[in-house]
């Protein structure tokens, strides 16, 4: 018959940020998705009489798990469990693989550059962005000694995201994907439109990567455009995606116009690209009012 299993958290680092899946031997999965409070409280589930083990796995943060045998305890210790927060050091190995870049203990970690554009006396409507930025792949090296000349350099590895903003616009996510050749069916079905992003085309022409079909998506001025992350410090801030609306617009298309813009590029799909980024243009217009 079933049976009731309490899992609390006794020692748990502060890098260990969830959220969980939690699984028994069985490989039934108990529940999906838990915030670590909801683990350093307590929380009870029911398993099946025959479960011996139950599994606690992270996937964000500091990726792992941790097995435990089912047991019977009393109900005064388990009320004694107090969660200890536990910090050790470790070492952290790098350049091992002159192949892989962006990408730590398995797990591929964003590589991310913002350009800063300040505009003088007018507002100024941006109206494309151009950025001059080489891409290399390098080759493995079989003898294992590095071989700077063991690279090529290629035309279809780019940041595969971008984000435009000022102080009160901001474009939300632009996922780039490089323009179809030769193909105007697949072209004209661009943008496309997703409930948390919008997806245009990039193209590199003359050593520049370049890509427009933006515009400002945001609902509400008076909310921030960007959060706080409570996952790493590293993370400065991450997009405020309840305050943006990517659906399709076919009048009010505000253009980026102010004084300033930051143009956001991120490569968080792949860790074989070396992008070397030198310098960006992003034209624009004087706009009088």
């Amino acid at each position: 018959m079933p049976q009731n299993v309490f899992i609390k958290f006794e020692v748990l680092g502060n890098r260990v940020t969830g959220p969980f899946d939690i699984t028994d031997n069985l490989g039934n999965v108990l529940a999906a998705n838990v915030a670590r409070a909801t683990l350093v409280t307590g929380a009870t589930y029911t398993i099946a009489d025959n479960v011996s083990t139950i599994t606690v796995t992270s996937d964000a943060g500091c990726s792992g798990s941790t097995t435990v045998f089912v047991e019977y305890l009393l109900q005064s210790t388990i009320n004694a469990v107090v969660t200890t927060y536990r910090n050790t050091g470790s070492l952290w190995k790098h350049l091992t693989d002159v192949t892989v870049y962006n990408k730590y203990y398995g797990k591929i970690q964003p590589y991310v550059i913002e350009y800063p554009f300040t505009y003088r006396y007018h507002d100024e409507i941006t109206q494309n962005i151009k950025d001059f930025t080489s891409a290399y792949k390098y080759l493995p090296i079989p003898d294992g000694v590095f071989n700077d000349n063991a690279k090529i350099q290629t035309d279809d590895q780019y940041f595969n995201k971008a984000i435009l903003y000022n102080g009160q616009q901001c474009t939300g996510v632009l996922n780039l994907v490089p323009k179809p050749m030769n193909n105007l069916a697949a072209y004209n079905s661009y943008p496309q439109y997703g409930t948390d992003s919008k997806t245009i085309l990039v193209t590199k022409s003359d050593s520049f990567y370049q890509y427009n079909t933006f515009w400002s998506v945001v609902i509400n001025k008076s909310l921030p455009l960007f959060n706080t992350s409570c996952e790493s410090l590293s993370i400065d801030k991450v997009l405020n995606q309840s305050n943006m609306d990517y659906g399709v617009r076919s009048f009010r298309k505000d253009p980026l116009r102010a004084k300033s813009l930051l143009v956001r590029h991120i490569l968080d799909d792949r860790s074989d690209a070396h992008l070397v980024s030198q310098f960006i243009i992003a034209p624009s217009q004087v706009s009088y009012k």
